[in-house]
């Protein structure tokens, strides 16, 4: 669900309404753009429980889901071109966290938030 439809007048709210809707949201994933995808993310990983990671390529947008559990992504719109914005989103949705080893870090990082 587009949590701004008609723009945010601020990357801050935005990415909190993502990060939170995610939270409430179970099995849902969120994607939040700004200009340079920097600002939403240390917006979003103020939000405790939220793994977020600000990415600009296809596999890290896969390898974030798949060994961080990460529930978010930012992107960068003036960095990141419109095609390429789609090959992320898609990685990003087709990517499952894979736990086993990976779960020790992902604990760790849900007790810091």
């Amino acid at each position: 669900m587009d949590q701004t439809p008609d723009g945010a007048a601020d990357f801050i709210s935005s990415s909190l309404a993502v990060a939170n809707e995610v939270l409430n949201e179970d099995g849902s994933l969120g994607i939040a753009i700004d200009g340079y995808g920097a600002g939403s993310f240390i917006a979003a990983t103020k939000v405790k429980g939220m793994i977020a990671a600000e990415v600009s390529d296809e596999r890290s947008a896969y390898m974030t889901r798949e060994h961080n559990n990460s529930k978010m992504i930012t992107l960068g719109s003036l960095i990141v071109g419109k095609e390429l914005a789609k090959n992320i989103v898609h990685e990003f949705l087709a990517a499952h966290y894979d736990g086993g080893r990976h779960q020790v870090r992902v604990d760790m990082l849900n007790k810091m938030a």
